[in-house]
């Protein structure tokens, strides 16, 4: 049985989307970010960087003590090899989704976060970076969108690459964007959405990024930590 540590962000719902995806055995445990349960000392023990999504594998292959894994990269890829499923073997294909899969990490998602921040979560508009980050996802966007020209999925067949990139699309409004202006990435994005286990894993979900109140003391616990 794996334990997924988990909250309702792109992150976390990534990592949900992948076990729906290949029906791989788990058991969510949920993370309470705006209670500050991220930074109890049982999390930090698994996940010491505070972040959501980590897991626990109590039966990792080839037997022995539990494997903790944090960082969601390193998840897709430590599932994608245990499962066997959705990452590819020969090294051309391999490295085209951890290209896609480090692209994303590296880049859509903090840009993403950065700009979902500032348009709602910031006490105060702050014009100087909402433009940056919204300029800055749309250059992703647009990298996405000349990628998909032509390909039903990012990197070859439906892949980790997807499965990471797919959450940081859905609150593309919050981040500035109208996929109206990728028509590419468009196609992707609702190809995607439709698919039963996209269906699943958003079922019940509220988005990360609806603008709504968050006391002093939640904005502290979220964003104030050293």
């Amino acid at each position: 049985m794996i334990d997924v540590y988990f909250a309702p962000t792109p992150n976390g719902l990534k990592i949900k989307l992948f076990f729906e995806e290949t029906g791989l055995p788990c058991r969510f445990v949920p993370v309470s970010l705006s209670k500050g349960q991220q930074f109890e000392p049982a999390f930090l023990a698994i996940s010491p960087n505070n972040k959501i999504p980590a897991i626990v594998d109590h039966a990792p292959l080839g037997g022995g003590e539990p494997i903790q894994v944090f960082e969601s990269g390193a998840i897709l890829i430590y599932l994608a090899e245990k499962s066997g499923h959705f990452l590819p073997q020969s090294t051309r294909e391999r490295l085209e989704v951890l290209k896609w899969l480090f692209w994303q990490v590296g880049g859509l998602g903090p840009m993403a976060g950065q700009a979902g921040h500032f348009n709602v979560y910031a006490p105060e508009p702050v014009p100087y970076a909402i433009d940056r980050y919204t300029h800055e996802v749309a250059r992703l966007y647009g990298v996405l969108n000349r990628q998909l020209d032509g390909r039903e999925f990012v990197a070859g067949d439906f892949s980790i690459a997807d499965i990471a990139i797919y959450p940081w699309i859905v609150p593309h409004e919050a981040h500035g964007q109208s996929l109206d202006d990728f028509p590419h990435l468009k196609r992707w994005f609702e190809a995607i959405a439709a698919r039963p286990a996209t269906v699943r894993t958003y079922e019940g979900v509220e988005s990360s990024y609806v603008r709504k109140y968050i006391s002093d003391e939640e904005r502290r616990i979220l964003f104030g930590h050293k």
